[in-house]
């Protein structure tokens, strides 16, 4: 067993991976080589999304990780319509001893910038992962990555700490597993956007050829990328920046630009439904949204005057007893979300419901004299004052509604006096892992579709949430199951942890949401967009 000094995976929630709010194609006259005309070469693609930095080792976020998606390259990728994953700039990748995987690169690989893509930049890539290991990035999801050689130009071992591990391939395709170039990028601190777009350090589907961050970006096809996924169906892609919703569902429904993902409200996406010129589209999705408690700063936390496990506890309960998760679903989301009761969702394996027996009525439903219970039982003073924090930009324009709404919860019971506070995400994403927000809303967009992505980067002692949770047990057997091969004992194992940190409530998840588009009758590949990969990209996007 791994010990618990070998498990640093520090980081920042972000969401990586797949977007639950809507995506919208509808452009008729948006388009061109300028985004601005008619034309079938060029897409015109709209967002409230934010970018924290291009940089893979300095951001964990959907917004970031859509821009990298386009590109940088990765060892190992997901195809369009499957969650597994497969070679992508390589050739081949498979485990040549228990704590060996072997990847071999396709000969002859390029930069944009005409500098050569060897195994010296993918090693230099993940040892400066490790190195930076910057708070606001993934270098977390490397916790079982001992070393990295390049044995010659196109071979790489990477040397594991543990043998048969079965989630390293996907990590490989995660926002940990973009390749920088080298000659490019720090090896020891963060490279700006300005040095990457520059440098020319790209070799993914497309390359930046214009840059102003969260305002405008640029894409052209990039005609030497030898991967998975193909040539892209679009040659250029212009991606614009929005910081209202309601601007972008405007320019949707006039046609100023062909798609539009992350986000739209619930009530704009139900508006949409009825506008004849698109169509909805589900896909599969992954998404969780959920409440975290910072154990130092939380009512009666570690480092707070008062401070009192038990009473910290009881508080955690007494929210989980309380919240109604259907009525936020419905009234809020309108259906585009469901109700959570697990911190996997609805659909992997191992998923069960570890939170609907334990609070409210057992049922999935509230219970208000449940949570009067377990405050009296500890001792705790009612009402709790409970400062709870939200981002009013991240996770789309119904946050203040969806906030609101857990607050009349919290205190319709008259156990809790919820200081309601927001701010915006670029501060949100600093402040949440710096001990500033005793409870605070995050979403989740995983980086690959197994459940595992919902246990090891919340539930390790030292985890991206950075919230101070700490109990061995349930980190050792995380370890377990990462290394266990036989697939009903990893799932076994997988049941077991949900419903330990459900007794602990590290996290309080409550909604579990798909993917949605919006498509225009000119603009095909939405579909190939919303496919178990949960990664966005446009590259399979194009103008009929």
């Amino acid at each position: 067993m791994t010990s618990a000094s070998t498990t640093a995976r520090r980081g920042i929630v972000a969401v990586a991976g797949l977007s639950i709010a809507a995506l919208a194609l509808a452009g008729c006259s948006a388009g061109g080589s300028n985004g601005s005309g008619g034309g079938g070469d060029s897409i015109t693609i709209g967002t409230t999304d934010k970018i924290t930095t291009l940089d893979p080792a300095g951001s964990y976020d959907n917004g970031s990780f859509a821009v990298m998606n386009q590109v940088f390259p990765f060892l190992m990728n997901t195809p369009y319509g499957s969650p597994d994953v497969e070679p992508d700039i390589a050739e081949s990748a498979e485990f040549t001893a228990p704590t060996e995987y072997t990847v071999k690169l396709k000969p002859g690989l390029k930069w944009a910038n005409g500098n050569d893509l060897t195994s010296s930049d993918v090693k230099f890539s993940f040892d400066r992962q490790l190195k930076i290991a910057d708070e606001n990035g993934p270098s977390s999801l490397l916790y079982n990555l001992d070393s990295v050689e390049a044995v010659d130009d196109t071979t790489v071992v990477f040397h594991l700490k543990s043998e048969n591990d079965q989630i390293f391939p996907q990590i490989l395709s995660s926002p940990v597993g973009p390749i920088v170039d080298e000659d490019v990028f720090s090896a020891d601190a963060l490279t700006t956007d300005d040095e990457i777009v520059k440098g020319e350090a790209f070799a993914g589907q497309y390359v930046i050829t214009s840059y102003k961050m969260n305002e405008l970006i640029s894409y052209a096809a990039n005609p030497d990328y030898e991967g998975i996924l193909g040539a892209p169906k679009t040659d250029k892609v212009n991606v614009k920046y929005y910081a209202d919703s309601s601007n972008l569902k405007l320019d949707v429904q006039e046609g100023n630009i062909d798609v539009a993902f992350r986000s739209l409200s619930a009530t704009d996406i139900d508006d949409l439904k009825k506008n004849d010129k698109v169509k909805v589209v589900d896909g599969p999705g992954g998404e969780i949204r959920y409440i975290v408690f910072n154990f130092n700063t939380q009512p009666y936390g570690a480092t707070t005057p008062e401070a009192d496990p038990a009473k910290a506890l009881a508080v955690r309960q007494a929210v989980a007893d309380l919240i109604d998760r259907d009525e936020i679903a419905t009234q809020v989301y309108k259906g585009t979300y469901t109700p959570l009761y697990s911190y996997v969702p609805a659909g992997l394996t191992g998923q069960v419901d570890a939170l609907k027996p334990l609070y409210g009525d057992g049922n999935g439903g509230p219970d208000a004299d449940k949570a009067k219970a377990s405050l009296e039982a500890a001792g705790v003073t009612v009402p709790v004052e409970l400062n709870l924090q939200y981002s009013n930009d991240h996770y789309g324009p119904s946050s203040g509604d969806e906030y609101a709404l857990i607050k009349d919860q919290l205190e319709a019971s008259g156990l809790f006096k919820v200081n309601l506070q927001t701010t915006e995400w670029v501060q949100y994403s600093k402040d949440r892992s710096s001990d500033v927000y005793p409870a605070y809303q995050l979403g989740w967009f995983p980086d690959y579709s197994d459940a595992d992505n919902y246990l090891t980067p919340f539930f390790l002692i030292e985890n991206f949430l950075a919230n101070h949770y700490n109990n061995q047990e349930v980190n050792d057997l995380i370890l377990q199951q990462a290394v266990t091969a036989d697939p009903a004992e990893r799932t076994a194992l997988i049941e077991q942890i949900q419903e330990k940190v459900a007794a602990d409530l590290s996290t309080v998840p409550y909604l579990q949401g798909a993917q949605v588009a919006v498509v225009g009758a000119d603009v095909t590949g939405a579909e190939d967009t919303l496919d178990a990969s949960f990664k966005f990209r446009y590259a399979a996007l194009a103008k009929g």
